[in-house]
């Protein structure tokens, strides 16, 4: 299946020059986007034996960030089947030994056994709704006065993502990164996965109106191919 959507993708992207017309390479990299979200390969991946539902390129970003900010705690709402909270577990190990990742989701989804050993102590699983005043305010005790990465994964839902920005956003430390995943849906450019409420990029731009503190850093864009345009929010003050 990789073999026959990468021999697709090399087909699609060589027409792309029509005569003397050539395309932009920002069209190119939205029809690349597309084609990707689409590829059922793309939702397959595994960490460690474990679903992980990460673009390989942000997940690279990702740890870049990691390894640049040495977080005491990183904060992820979405745990789903914990491929994620692996990855974020492994990197953090390495740049911050005494670091732990809290990750909240409201359903258990992962599997009795599944969760790799060496990481399982590193990371705290919890098993409720990402913006309950309660899972909030634990999550605040916990972190407090710490260095501090989220990243946001649970319901894309506008309302959801507002409601979590602002509960998850003063956790932040300066310096540090409030992640918004899959901004790219509802249109941006992915179309297949839409809300009749609107999805996690209005709720970053509404957050953006209000929130000086916070700058979306394009710098963490560089591989082009994201699917969170506009999400990594810098906490610059």
């Amino acid at each position: 299946m990789l073999l026959v959507a990468s021999l697709a993708a090399v087909a699609f992207l060589a027409g792309m020059n029509v005569g003397s017309r050539s395309v932009a390479p920002e069209e190119i990299v939205r029809r690349y986007h597309v084609m990707s979200y689409a590829n059922p390969a793309m939702w397959g991946l595994k960490w460690l034996g474990l679903h992980t539902e990460q673009n390989p390129n942000d997940a690279w970003i990702v740890q870049e960030i990691i390894a640049e900010i040495r977080p005491d705690f990183i904060v992820e709402t979405g745990t789903a089947r914990g491929g994620s909270a692996a990855m974020w577990a492994m990197v953090q190990q390495q740049v911050n030994p005494e670091g732990r990742v809290i990750t909240v989701d409201i359903h258990d989804s992962v599997a009795p056994g599944s969760f790799p050993p060496a990481l399982r102590e590193r990371v705290e699983f919890m098993v409720g709704n990402s913006i309950s005043p309660e899972v909030v305010s634990m999550i605040r005790e916990k972190v407090q006065g710490k260095r501090v990465l989220v990243l946001l994964d649970s319901d894309h839902h506008r309302p959801h993502v507002s409601i979590e920005l602002e509960s998850y956003a003063p956790l932040v430390s300066v310096g540090s990164y409030l992640i918004v995943q899959d901004t790219n849906i509802n249109g941006h450019p992915v179309t297949q996965v839409t809300y009749p409420e609107l999805g996690p990029m209005e709720a970053v731009e509404e957050f953006l109106a209000g929130h000086a503190e916070f700058q979306p850093d394009v710098s963490r864009e560089k591989l082009w191919f994201t699917l969170h345009p506009k999400g990594y929010l810098k906490r610059v003050k």
